[in-house]
């Protein structure tokens, strides 16, 4: 029944386990390599089980592919990634003699007295009943559909094990609208955060009214990417736009905006800029403020000019603002250009505009395939996160804090 048997992938997560973090252990002041080695087997006994144990070892019976069986593998993989890196950082720490939980006594505002906890719980009940509700439990059945063969209308469902992640390797649709969110997420990134940097670089000059002139650069981001996309079908429109009627007025030309394949995506990356182009300015304009004069006063005297003394001083000293909002912008890129993409070509045209996120709603909600949506987004969610730990794993030795 089984390519694998299950007891030897335990016996091989046990062994693997006990051996890393007994070798790990003895290479440190601790000196420690039974106890690690107990710690390490236990942790990947429980990691090999994390995510196999409720899907019941499916991966590795003889009906699944080699890309089951590969998948199967990479998730125990991840498992004991997951408990030996806490097992590790556990052990570590009591062999170190430092408390695993910081005292509630030396925290701020912290509950003293014999009903602390219960009073604190109290109060934050309401919060844990939302979030269960709403974020903790569908996320949970998102995770049960996504091993299932479950559509819109119909009660019945069925057991399909990984099937759904295996076939988006195959899946050239999905694949097209993966690389299509990259390509949206870094025109964004480089189009917008550029923009952003020079005209807060601009609006902060003193000028009469700057605060005005300020106020009135942030208000794009209070709209929802539904209004914008509103906006920009009509400034955009191929037919009856503002913009279109203005070059043919004056240039005697017209843009497909939104009908053309090659400009399409254009669009929607410049109504994205638009949309986030308020958000990023607060942060620039906030960064600008806390550069010392005096380093820019000092350059000038030096003989730096106005490029010299931005790249050579005010940029450097803004990067913790452009590490932290290449992070947003990315996040947004990826989630939040949805309602901007419905509203302005529906995935098309000829699917140039349709995203990864928005795939999922055409698979999920329009074609009513519960299963493979579901397996959709929990990819995309991955990839995500993937992306912001490389971003801040590049980024957190680039950025310069303090001046």
């Amino acid at each position: 029944m089984y390519v694998i048997q299950p007891l030897l992938l335990v016996i091989a997560t046990v062994s693997a386990g006990a051996g890393l973090l007994a070798w790990v252990f003895s290479r440190t002041p601790f000196n420690k390599p039974l106890l690690g080695g107990f710690v390490g087997g236990f942790t990947g006994f429980v990691g090999g089980l994390l995510f196999m144990l409720p899907l019941n070892f499916c991966t590795f019976e003889t009906e699944h592919t080699t890309i089951d069986v590969i998948g199967g593998l990479l998730l125990i993989l991840l498992g004991m990634g997951i408990t030996l890196g806490l097992g590790y950082w556990i052990l570590s720490r009591l062999l170190t003699g430092q408390q695993l939980l910081p005292y509630a006594d030396n925290l701020p505002g912290a509950f003293s007295g014999r009903w602390a906890v219960f009073i604190a719980f109290l109060f934050l009940l309401p919060t844990i009943i939302i979030l269960i509700l709403f974020n903790y439990i569908p996320m949970a059945q998102t995770f049960q559909f996504a091993t299932l063969l479950a559509r819109f209308g119909t009660p019945k469902t069925k057991f399909v094990c990984l099937n759904n992640f295996t076939e988006l390797v195959t899946d050239s649709a999905y694949l097209h609208s993966l690389l299509l969110s990259f390509l949206f997420a870094a025109g964004m990134v480089i189009v917008g955060l550029s923009a952003s940097l020079l005209i807060a670089y601009v609006a902060y000059q003193p000028l009469k009214g700057a605060r005005i002139y300020r106020s009135l650069l942030i208000w794009p981001y209070a709209l929802s990417p539904v209004v914008v996309g509103t906006i920009f079908q009509l400034l955009m429109n191929s037919t009856g736009g503002v913009v279109n009627h203005v070059l043919q007025a004056t240039l005697g030309i017209k843009i497909g905006w939104l009908l053309d394949p090659a400009i399409a995506p254009i669009t929607i990356i410049l109504a994205s800029v638009w949309n986030m182009v308020g958000f990023n300015i607060l942060f620039y304009i906030a960064g600008l403020q806390n550069i010392p004069p005096d380093l820019l006063e000092a350059a000038s005297i030096d003989g730096a000019n106005v490029v010299q003394r931005f790249f050579a001083i005010t940029f450097p000293l803004l990067s913790p603002f452009t590490f932290f909002l290449v992070v947003t912008n990315s996040i947004y890129s990826f989630f939040e250009t949805f309602g901007l993409i419905h509203v302005l070509t529906g995935g098309g045209p000829l699917g140039t505009t349709t995203t990864a996120m928005y795939q999922v709603y055409l698979l999920g909600i329009q074609g009513k395939d519960l299963g493979r949506s579901a397996a959709q987004s929990i990819v995309l969610l991955m990839v995500v996160i993937g992306i912001t730990v490389v971003q801040f794993r590049i980024g957190r030795d680039r950025v310069t804090y303090g001046a």
